[in-house]
């Protein structure tokens, strides 16, 4: 919270059943070994997760409802988000999210391997966007298949 990350939570019976953060400074993606650096008014979503007890409840996508709603009242323009292919995934497009990129990932060896595309039937200009606050200053993340040492970082 020092960076100026904030925590969103939904509680049911006074205990938390699922949570979501919300940043909009620079952040590491370990799974992708990426920063993404949200322009101003824009923000990124992360590390959502659902209490086992809790799950196919729609927690999920109530912290999604709960986090741009605050994001909207605050004047953000964009919020970026991250999925897997889990079943709370569903809860993202229907929640305003549209994609922009896909990613493909593996780790052997103290080796990280990362394969990025346009999303099918992306946005060009969203994908652009995308490979912007994804990339190093200066230079948008290059496109296709990816190899590089393995980076440890924590938030």
């Amino acid at each position: 919270m020092a960076r100026g990350c904030r925590c969103f939570a939904v509680v049911i019976d006074g205990a938390i059943a699922g949570y979501g953060w919300l940043s909009s400074a620079s952040e590491w993606i370990g799974e992708l070994q990426l920063n993404i650096s949200p322009r101003a008014g824009e923000g990124y979503i992360w590390n959502c997760a659902t209490i086992a007890e809790h799950r196919r409840k729609g927690i999920f996508r109530a912290i999604l409802g709960g986090i741009t709603g605050v994001a909207r009242s605050e004047g953000y323009r964009r919020l970026w988000i991250g999925s897997v292919d889990i079943p709370a995934e569903k809860a993202v497009r229907p929640s305003g999210f549209r994609p922009a990129l896909t990613f493909r990932t593996a780790s052997l060896l103290g080796m990280h391997l990362m394969v990025a595309r346009r999303a099918p039937d992306a946005d060009f200009s969203l994908t652009e966007e995308a490979r912007h606050v994804l990339g190093s200053p200066g230079a948008p993340l290059v496109m296709g298949v990816l190899i590089s040492p393995q980076k440890t970082r924590t938030h």
